[in-house]
């Protein structure tokens, strides 16, 4: 360790600069150029920052039919030796993590680089003691708390893989995740505080595992201190697991292109889609783009407001901000408790440099106007940023002007699960500012503007499906268990690239601005829903016959989820079919997914082949019932009329 520690100083000490950090716009375009000319090198560049077991024998081989990508061949590494050992030396009393609970009077924990290496090893040594060995999938089911990254970087260092299950999905989602990844143990808690709520969390587990088979053991974190029931043999405390388990545990030697971990999401087919992201390429790629889209300095106090149920959670709370040795905030709470202005307390509590947030918190805040922000500085802030969908004009200006004071950029970033990270965003500080674009490609990605056809469209001022022609290192590997998914989903409706699922446009300066989904995907509150999901859970109701869902515009969460349902309406009323509706999604996959708008409908407009035409319901579900076009081809174009009649009501 010693030997290690001093060798990785001198690398510290004789690097010109290793955080890769791009500073000027002419610096942005010279090292565009190179990651576009010479990828290899330029990514061989960046990853000899970090310590490797045995070096690559080539970057990069790669063929996007198979899918087949492979980054950094043959080298071997650990991702939490770059997080943790490497940073011992001259960082080890530094904050890595700080966590501000529920409540703001309840204690801040804060974890040095020193005392997370010593958690994450001794809970490692936990895991290990249960019975879980490289390879084996763990699912974490737990509240934002310090334990939640402790356990991810725990599973790292064992190789275990880890899949992290948003702790406001039901135990049919639970269910459905553990079966899929054949998981060996849960990893959950009593209960979770969210705002003046205590929700009950060990209980949903419980109600998952009765569904599966494969889970042995199940650690439970105590946080709220909910009376729960411990099967004896399957359960056990997290201090107990933990109890006499040493502070040091070495290291799992793992293969550049080995498992991470799984993060599900939702599809345009109802099963959830476990995206792979491997070990190599993500901790390049995290590392580097966490850097240089927010300019990160070394003494920073960098908060995204995320939760580590989702992929922004995974590379900007945890792995990105962590392997370049920053202090990263960790909130428990909602942006509304106990008040208004709790994320603007917590920014000058914490005097905040770096905040990233999604679009639906801002209009959400920005509905109560500017007196909760009165009482605060925040004159920390250095970069505010946006994540999970489009911000519209009128949020990115209200941002900008009041929580930013006009002095801070904001870093519009677009990306996905699949990406791993941030892929097109202006470089704070570097890349000019355009309200509501995202500006322009991170180096190392190639984005494309194709037609329908799949034909590039060149120049400026176009606008068409946003593809991406040549691998990154943190894109994703295959969808868990089911390769041809991937290919399916991602690399056959254009071939030779991979698409996003997204709508773009480049204006007359070359910026990217994002126009949302063009496939059966919703994006609500910055977090996709496949439509067929969503059918699938309404069609489970047994008054249900038929169902059909759409996404619409959201004055605050960007899309809101509209349902049209034929119903047998037989000894129901309206209004409480409408509610059982409601609650038999929130059941099966959670409140997140529950339809903001049902409308019980006769029919569904529908072509001679039996296909439901979703462009005549997008646009009802829009307030745009005028702007239909031709109906007369449909096989039963009388059913229109109806739906916009009902839609109107």
């Amino acid at each position: 360790m010693k030997a290690y520690l001093t060798l990785n100083y001198q690398k510290h000490k004789n690097s010109k600069h290793m955080s890769h950090k791009i500073q000027t716009l002419s610096g942005y375009i010279h090292e565009y150029q190179k990651s576009v000319l010479q990828p290899e090198e330029f990514w061989g560049r960046v990853a000899e920052s970090f310590h490797w077991k045995k070096p690559w024998s080539k970057v990069l081989k790669w063929d996007f039919d198979g899918p087949d990508v492979n980054w950094f061949v043959d080298g071997k590494m650990n991702i939490t030796e770059n997080i943790l050992d490497r940073h011992l030396f001259i960082m080890g009393d530094r904050p890595a993590i700080i966590w501000e609970p529920n409540e703001p009077g309840d204690e801040v924990v804060t974890l040095t680089y020193r005392e997370l290496y010593h958690q994450v090893c001794q809970f490692a040594n936990a895991l290990k003691a249960q019975g879980v060995q490289k390879g084996d999938r763990v699912i974490i089911y737990m509240p934002m708390v310090p334990e939640a990254a402790v356990a991810m970087l725990a599973c790292a260092r064992i190789g275990a893989v880890h899949s992290v299950v948003f702790a406001g999905f039901s135990s049919t989602a639970v269910a459905d995740r553990i079966n899929d990844c054949e998981a060996k143990m849960v990893l959950t808690s009593d209960g979770n505080y969210r705002g003046a709520k205590s929700i009950g969390v060990k209980s949903v587990v419980d109600e998952a595992l009765e569904k599966s088979t494969s889970v042995e053991k199940v650690i439970v974190f105590k946080r709220t201190g909910t009376e729960v029931t411990m099967k004896e043999g399957r359960d056990i405390w997290w201090d107990d697991a933990i109890k006499g388990q040493p502070l040091d545990c070495p290291a799992e030697e793992m293969d550049a292109e080995d498992m991470l971990f799984i993060l599900y999401t939702s599809g345009s087919t109802g099963k959830p889609k476990g995206v792979v992201h491997t070990c190599g390429g993500y901790m390049v790629y995290t590392y580097y783009s966490f850097v240089n889209v927010f300019q990160y300095n070394v003494g920073d106090v960098y908060w995204c407001t995320a939760d580590v149920g989702w992929i922004t959670g995974h590379s900007y709370i945890v792995y990105g901000p962590l392997l370049a040795g920053a202090t990263t905030l960790m909130f428990e709470g909602v942006p509304t408790y106990p008040h208004v202005g709790r994320f603007w307390e917590v920014i000058d509590k914490h005097k905040v440099n770096q905040f990233y947030t999604a679009p639906t918190a801002i209009r959400a805040l920005q509905a109560y106007g500017l007196e909760p922000l009165e009482p605060y500085k925040m004159d920390t802030l250095k970069v505010i940023g946006s994540v999970g969908e489009p911000i519209n004009e009128e949020a990115w200006h209200w941002y900008h002007d009041h929580v930013g004071k006009g002095n801070c950029p904001l870093v519009d970033t677009w990306w996905q699960t699949e990406t791993g990270g941030i892929m097109i965003a202006p470089i704070a500080g570097v890349t000019p500012n355009k309200p509501a674009h995202a500006s322009l490609p991170l180096p190392g990605v190639q984005p494309i503007i194709v037609d329908t056809e799949g034909k590039e469209l060149h120049g400026n001022n176009v606008e068409g499906n946003l593809c991406i022609k040549f691998p990154w290192p943190g894109m994703i590997r295959t969808t868990y268990g089911d390769h041809d998914r991937c290919k399916q989903t991602y690399f056959s409706t254009y071939k030779g690239l991979y698409f996003t699922g997204d709508g773009a446009k480049r204006d007359h300066d070359g910026y990217l601005r994002i126009l949302g989904r063009v496939d059966d995907v919703i994006n609500v509150s910055g977090h996709r829903m496949g439509t067929a999901e969503v059918e699938n859970a309404i069609n489970e109701h047994p008054k249900v016959i038929e169902s059909a869902v759409v996404g619409y515009p959201h004055d605050v969460k960007g899309q809101g989820i509209y349902a049209y349902v034929i119903c047998d309406m037989e000894g129901r009323s309206e209004e409480s079919l409408k509610n059982e509706i409601r609650e038999t999604v929130s059941k099966i996959i959670g409140p997140i997914a529950k339809p903001d708008k049902v409308q019980i409908v006769p029919g569904l407009p529908k072509t001679r082949s039996g296909k439901i035409m979703r462009r005549i319901l997008r646009k009802v579900a829009s307030g745009e019932a005028d702007q239909l076009g031709d109906t007369s081809t449909l096989l039963n174009p009388e059913v229109v009329e109806a739906i916009v009649k009902g839609a109107s009501k």
